[in-house]
């Protein structure tokens, strides 16, 4: 759903706290597959909060969804499956996880304020929700940068991460966070000059508590 900027996450090997840990499935030939904007991009237009900066990594709380239309609902709520249903023209199934339901399991995802940068100077300004970054950082290095950090190792604060391998990026970040409209020309150019990378995956190395204002470092193998 929409994403939320917070001023600070609780991380461990598995991830960020409470992140992915609510998610919405459908049935997909058969066996059951975790929902996305790929399939209904109008999830985008829903927003969901934990409304506290404490997430009990364990057990996190039940988070509050706002609908397209101004809607509030707890997760959970009676009718809230319906009223995702009925928005999105599909049947959905709604799961918990607290050991999240991720992509790429154990995991986040770092992005970098240059090559952020780089790509708005090609396709013009773009709101850094699309990227659907756990980790969004600005750091003396140029854009894209962190294509070479595969193996390295960064520490925020701290807090200390494993970089794992640059994400290849699909047609989730076409979508504008605010109108779920398509903007086809994003993912042509990063497929043309960047080989559809944008990001790099991370694995913290233990638990720990990163904040905006973290100095930033990368130590190379």
């Amino acid at each position: 759903m929409g994403g939320e900027r917070v001023g600070a996450l609780d991380t461990d090997v598995e991830g960020a706290a409470g992140d992915r840990a609510h998610a919405l499935f459908e049935e997909h030939r058969g066996s059951p597959r975790r929902l996305s904007i790929r399939e209904a991009p109008r999830m985008v237009l829903w927003h969901a909060t934990y409304g506290q900066p404490e997430i009990d990594r364990a057990d996190p709380p039940l988070p509050a969804l706002t609908a397209p239309d101004g809607t509030r609902w707890t997760w959970g709520d009676p009718g809230l499956k319906e009223a995702i249903e009925a928005d999105l023209g599909r049947p959905v199934e709604l799961r918990r996880d607290p050991t999240l339901l991720q992509d790429l399991a154990d995991s986040l995802l770092l992005t970098t304020a240059a090559s952020h940068a780089d790509v708005e100077a090609h396709v013009g300004p773009l709101d850094l929700r699309r990227w659907r970054t756990n980790v969004h950082v600005e750091l003396d290095a140029g854009a894209f940068a962190e294509s070479g950090w595969e193996g390295a190792e960064m520490t925020i604060g701290a807090a200390r991460f494993a970089l794992l391998h640059p994400c290849i990026r699909c047609v989730i970040p076409t979508r504008d966070p605010d109108t779920s409209e398509r903007k086809a020309e994003l993912l042509r150019w990063l497929a043309r000059e960047r080989g559809t990378i944008f990001g790099i995956n991370a694995r913290a190395l233990g638990p720990g508590r990163i904040a905006e204002g973290d100095r930033v470092e990368i130590r190379q193998p």
